[in-house]
């Protein structure tokens, strides 16, 4: 896949970055029905991680019959242990459950609505294009976008933008979102304990672990080549981009609800 030129006028990493970590929708989820909605729409974005992440394993290990040996073992390793966190992780329970279903969990004790992903994926699960699946559940349309954007990445993209879009876009930026987050939850009028234990456990995990094994993820992928990096960098950029512009549509509904 070839990266988009960037022609908006902030190019700057870090610059978008701190926008990301100020964006007053942290601040603005304050009500058990602002969390409702945040969640209603966030849910897709835990749900097109899975996608980025499941590329990468196919990627740089072996997931088809008969097996053969990675080409890279540390590699491999590295994106093995993120999926073992992501895909079945402690439940906080004594059992297992992956991070989407933790999340579907925690949507359950809010009493959020989970409607909308559940026909998207029976939708996606009986054949139906993603754009098409998005089309037909009542989300916002920058949630629709994200998502996307998110899937033509993870179908079409190289090892190396997939890599980046899953360290700067997810692993990176999540324990600074996450915790920001957490501070400005309500603390009565709804049950948060299972969306805290997620964030959590996503602070936790990204912080001290994934995020690390991410960019050396991407490290390895560019292998010192200058054109790589640069496509990793774009990447990077636009997977920030999307972000705010997920939170720009959450913050305008909240206001409005």
């Amino acid at each position: 896949m070839t990266v988009p030129e960037v022609t908006d006028e902030v190019t700057d990493l870090s610059i978008l970055r701190q926008q990301l970590f100020q964006h007053p929708l942290y601040d603005s989820v304050q009500t058990a029905d602002n969390v409702r909605l945040f969640m209603r729409e966030h849910v897709f974005a835990v749900w097109d991680f899975m996608s980025l992440l499941k590329r990468l394993q196919q990627l740089v290990t072996c997931c088809a019959v008969p097996w053969m040996p990675p080409a890279d073992a540390r590699v491999s390793r590295f994106i093995n242990e993120i999926v073992l966190g992501e895909e079945c992780d402690e439940d906080g329970r004594g059992g297992y459950a992956s991070h989407f279903e933790l999340y579907l969990q925690a949507m359950d004790e809010v009493g959020a609505d989970t409607l909308p992903i559940r026909d998207f994926l029976k939708a996606v699960s009986a054949g139906t294009p993603i754009d098409q699946a998005l089309a037909s559940v009542a989300i916002l349309p920058s949630t629709r976008r994200f998502v996307l954007s998110t899937m033509r990445l993870a179908q079409q993209g190289l090892p190396h933008e997939v890599a980046s879009a899953f360290f700067y876009g997810r692993e990176d930026v999540i324990p600074d979102m996450f915790t920001r987050l957490v501070k400005s939850l309500p603390r009565h009028g709804v049950h948060v304990g299972r969306l805290v234990h997620y964030l959590n456990r996503h602070i936790e995990l990204d912080a001290n672990d994934h995020g690390p094994l991410a960019r050396r993820l991407v490290e390895s992928l560019c292998q010192e080549d200058a054109q790589r990096q640069q496509a990793a960098q774009r990447t990077a950029i636009l997977s920030i981009r999307s972000r705010i512009e997920l939170w720009d549509g959450l913050l305008v509904a909240i206001r409005q609800e």
